[in-house]
């Protein structure tokens, strides 16, 4: 028998609530189905599956507020037989006491309650003018108009504020940046999108992903994670992605085996993480496993951005706008398009001149972009 616990959705997560039951008992269940839908501090999230397996048992109600690492469910592994696993009782400790619906939980759609989440605003306080009362998507946007400063913004921004104290405090920070040439990126970019379909065209931050995931391939030591006092490398080159919210905060879902990755893949799979981001349905697959995170404030407007290291990972990168700058080569003074690439990273892994290694190696995959 499998007990199925919460996970963590992000090292600033402690907790979550139960928004929505995807299966119930005598389901079966593939790995990646998505199983249950978990409200945090910064979106509602799709919870999927990692076994086979058979559902025996639902361990907690709608509207339960969840410490993670807490089983929420019972799953029979394939062979099992149901009859010879005891369920768990109501007055077990693995069962929690759900929060008091009285039966008057409001009827609202899985899609109107994912917004209204997004959104900050408590459904209980919602007028539904759908069938029998039922609260519609209309109504939970225009109680948004309605809502000034909800309290779920305030409740991330003290969330990420907690976060990135906690990093400022425990982490040894070092700061690089480096001003790289992109006029054969940008060039090489505008040719590939001319001769290409509208699905298959790309955009300039998905070079800059793709040459730190190869870069990290030279330099290990900035992919990995500090747990219990050393170093963790990551097996893989996952990186997590900084994206900004519409109700404000953000969050850094995760782009996996970018090193391995076509660059029109690429593209495709990042356009769906911002827009499932921004919608409130990421998976819990896509909060987890990253290795490093890449920050782009380019459309921002700002020239550069020294972040701050996501714990506990021990290295962030981050990229500024894309503008002409003046530029000497071969002795001849030119505009050329530049970025300033940035990395904050953990002295207790690596340093300085590790760092700088990292950062002209992503500056020269960047001037041959036809090998990215």
């Amino acid at each position: 028998m499998i007990e199925f616990k919460l996970p963590s959705l992000g090292a600033d997560m402690d907790e979550g609530t139960l928004l929505e039951w995807k299966i119930q008992p005598g389901d079966k269940v593939k790995p990646g189905q998505v199983i249950a839908v978990i409200d945090t501090a910064k979106a509602a999230i799709d919870v999927e599956c990692l076994h086979e397996s058979t559902v025996l048992q639902l361990l907690v109600d709608i509207g339960t507020k969840i410490p993670v690492g807490t089983p929420i469910a019972l799953l029979l592994e394939p062979g099992e037989d149901p009859q010879s696993v005891k369920r768990t009782s109501p007055e077990a400790p693995l069962v929690i006491e759900a929060q008091d619906l009285s039966g008057s939980r409001p009827r609202i759609s899985p899609a109107a309650r994912r917004r209204a989440v997004e959104l900050g605003l408590d459904v209980d306080q919602l007028k539904g003018h759908g069938a029998q009362g039922a609260i519609t998507l209309e109504d939970v946007e225009v109680a948004a108009h309605l809502t000034h400063e909800p309290d779920h913004e305030q409740a991330m921004r003290q969330t990420i504020a907690a976060v990135m104290s906690r990093s400022k405090r425990e982490i040894p920070h070092y700061y690089l940046s480096e001003t790289i040439a992109l006029d054969k990126a940008m060039g090489w970019l505008q040719e590939h999108n001319a001769q290409s379909t509208l699905q298959e065209r790309l955009l300039p931050n998905v070079l800059l992903l793709k040459a730190v995931a190869l870069a990290l391939r030279e330099y290990p030591q900035l992919n990995g994670v500090w747990l219990n006092n050393a170093f963790e490398p990551a097996r893989e080159i996952n990186l997590g992605v900084a994206i900004n919210l519409r109700q404000g905060g953000l969050v850094a879902p995760v782009l996996h085996q970018v090193a391995d990755s076509t660059l029109t893949h690429l593209m495709s799979e990042l356009a769906s993480l911002v827009e499932r981001a921004r919608s409130g349905s990421l998976r819990s697959s896509e909060l987890g496993g990253a290795g490093i995170t890449v920050t782009q404030l380019g459309d921002q407007g700002v020239d550069s951005v020294l972040g701050v290291i996501y714990p506990p990972q021990v290295a962030l990168v981050g990229f500024g706008r894309i503008s002409e700058r003046p530029w000497v080569r071969e002795g001849q003074l030119c505009v050329v398009p530049t970025v300033i690439g940035s990395l904050s990273a953990d002295h207790r892994v690596s340093d300085g001149h590790y760092g700088a290694r990292f950062l002209s190696e992503v500056r020269r995959l960047l001037q041959t972009p036809q090998a990215l």
